[in-house]
């Protein structure tokens, strides 16, 4: 069975371009032209993933995203023309897994979007099949299996790549963890990004963990370690 892939852009050229690099790669396209129509769409139909534009009428992407996240948890790559780093932060704090800015590569994007469904497949595999563990240091828990994490009695929410990035800091805590090792395994092998998307998240993971963040420790030349 193709994966379901959904493109949503105000602009009918973009979504013929990604349909037609989608399709020659074997997925099955669904079209949607602003926000308002996606939340729609997705409310009948199940995707393996969202390539979502940022700036359309009735209904921006972000807040589109957001509504789609409260029901269902598909994964997502944002597009968008504007490459500010506050965009991608932005992406990034509503649990986006991606983001492309225009104009892009047809090619890369696909890429992209193939890195993204074979990670997501791959981390519902493991999630079935590890036992229950949890770590605790001080007021802070972070259960694997359950995919949450508590601070002092309060439950913290984060995008799935946070929760990603920490779990693989604290599995293997107080090493030191090269950049490159870090983005290799939260990312995926074929990672086609830009490697400060690892800094912002380190920044996000930070402000996630409140009074525990000096449990993530900057290592200057070499990457981060998780030291508790």
């Amino acid at each position: 069975m193709s994966n379901r892939i959904l493109v949503v852009d105000d602009e009918e050229r973009i979504r013929e371009i990604i349909k037609k690099y989608a399709t020659f790669e074997g997925y099955e396209i669904t079209e949607a032209e602003n926000g308002m129509d996606a939340i729609k769409i997705c409310e009948e139909q199940d995707f393996d993933l969202i390539i979502m534009d940022v700036m359309m009428p009735e209904l921006d992407g972000f807040s589109a995203v957001r509504a789609i996240r409260e029901k269902k948890d598909i994964p997502v790559l944002m597009l968008s023309a504007r490459g500010e780093e506050y965009d991608k932060i932005h992406g990034f704090e509503i649990g986006i897994d991606d983001y492309v800015v225009k104009p892009f590569s047809p090619k890369e994007l696909m890429m992209r979007a193939k890195v993204i469904m074979q990670r997501n497949e791959k981390s519902n595999y493991i999630t079935n099949e590890v036992e229950h563990k949890v770590f605790t240091v001080e007021g802070l828990v972070i259960d694997f299996t359950a995919r949450t994490v508590t601070i002092d009695g309060e439950r913290v929410e984060m995008s799935p790549k946070e929760y990603a990035l920490l779990f693989y800091l604290v599995e293997n805590r107080n090493i030191a963890l090269s950049r490159e090792r870090l983005i290799t395994e939260v990312w995926g092998y074929d990672y086609y990004g830009d490697d400060r998307t690892l800094d912002t998240h380190i920044k996000l993971l930070r402000n996630s963990l409140g009074p525990y963040r000096n449990y993530l420790v900057t290592l200057r030349g070499v990457g981060y370690k998780f030291e508790a």
